[in-house]
């Protein structure tokens, strides 16, 4: 049986926020339902009002699932205005005064003491086998360090780290304990999907998976949290801008010129947003051939230098196109694991140190509201 959008409005009119029905209250946002039978939507709240709205949230969610043709919900408390909300402001808690205006403002991750966004303009660039040994190399310093895999469309933590076809415990309630993956806490989406499965989500779907593996992940105390981004900027970044307060982004580029005009637009982008940007990383510099040690730059070489110098942005160092990393990256072994101390580990490390003292330079900032061409802010 196939579930509509209309079945899952007629199920959440039962529940109310405040005096009215959810549907009706101005806090609801775009209801999703996929092709499998995934329904998504979240629920606009001010971070004080988490606490009073958990049993609404619950509650929704439990008469969604009811439904005959639900696969799975995903219903999450937002501190963003959904894009579905109606002009009105949302009504007020149960039980509590009407709240007074104002911005939300974003919360963040008890316990975790930074939060740094690895983004690159487009794919293949390598981010992900970036994020992996750039999360094991601060490991390395005596850092501690998680890893949140938000790559909504296509997670590649899981195998980088070899933890393939194994599942997070559910602790209590909603509260997932994230995986080891070598000493680091990692989390995906792909955790919890079916390896070949089509990722076909649309923004508000997006948005709720990405605060939920955020806020309902028992990531306990971390010096530095890094999130491997999907690629681009549409919504799991402002997602990420807006509801944490980021230390800085890192961007990845490859050297050439197609690369790096969209490396442009992800340091455009974070500007924007008033994030700061850590610094560019060129990856797949190099080639040297492991017969004749003869060095070829397949892809050029040191555009992503000369782009960062260009753009007033630090450069963070340049890691080689190399057998090793991507052979140890198939298994499951990544090369800062297996060889800490070894040529290729060691580009990995210098890149996280740079990073690192960025990182501690720089004061942790909370994220602005959005603010769009019209005036209009969120």
């Amino acid at each position: 049986m196939t579930i509509g959008r209309d079945e899952v409005l007629a199920a959440l009119s039962r529940v109310r926020a405040g005096s009215e029905p959810l549907p009706g209250s101005g806090r609801l946002s775009e209801i999703v339902v996929d092709p499998a039978g995934r329904v998504s939507f979240s629920i606009a709240i001010e971070p004080s009002e988490a606490a009073s709205f958990e049993p609404v949230r619950a509650a929704a969610e439990a008469a969604v699932r009811a439904l005959p043709g639900v696969a799975a919900v995903f219903a999450s408390l937002t501190a963003d205005r959904p894009a579905g909300a109606s002009a009105r402001s949302p009504s007020p808690a149960p039980g509590a005064a009407p709240r007074a205006g104002g911005p939300p403002r974003p919360q963040a991750i008890p316990g975790v003491a930074h939060v740094v966004a690895v983004a690159s303009g487009k794919g293949g660039v390598g981010k992900s086998t970036l994020s992996c040994n750039l999360a094991l190399a601060l490991r390395a310093e005596g850092l501690r360090v998680g890893l949140l895999d938000a790559d909504i469309y296509g997670p590649s933590i899981p195998k980088l780290f070899g933890l393939g076809g194994r599942k997070p415990r559910l602790i209590s309630g909603r509260i997932i304990e994230p995986l080891d993956g070598f000493g680091v806490r990692v989390m995906s989406i792909g955790f919890l999907v079916e390896d070949e499965a089509a990722m076909i989500w649309r923004g508000p779907m997006i948005v709720s998976a990405l605060t939920q593996m955020l806020r309902e992940v028992a990531w306990g105390d971390l010096d530095v949290l890094l999130v491997d981004m999907p690629p681009g900027t549409g919504d799991a970044q402002l997602t990420m801008a807006q509801q944490t307060p980021l230390a800085g982004a890192i961007v990845v580029s490859t050297p050439q010129d197609l690369a790096l005009i969209d490396a442009r637009r992800g340091v455009a982008m974070f500007r924007k947003v008033e994030v700061p940007i850590l610094g560019i990383v060129e990856n797949m510099a190099a080639f040297a051939c492991p017969n004749c040690g003869h060095v070829a730059h397949i892809f050029g070489h040191g555009g992503a230098e000369r782009e960062a110098t260009r753009l007033g942005v630090p450069f963070l160092g340049e890691i080689p196109l190399d057998m090793a990393i991507r052979e140890t990256s198939d298994s499951g072994r990544p090369v800062v694991a297996l060889e800490p101390d070894g040529v290729q580990a060691r580009a990995f490390r210098d890149v996280a140190r740079r990073a690192w003292a960025r990182i501690e330079g720089g004061a942790r900032r909370p994220p602005p509201r959005i603010v769009f061409e019209d005036g209009a802010s969120a």
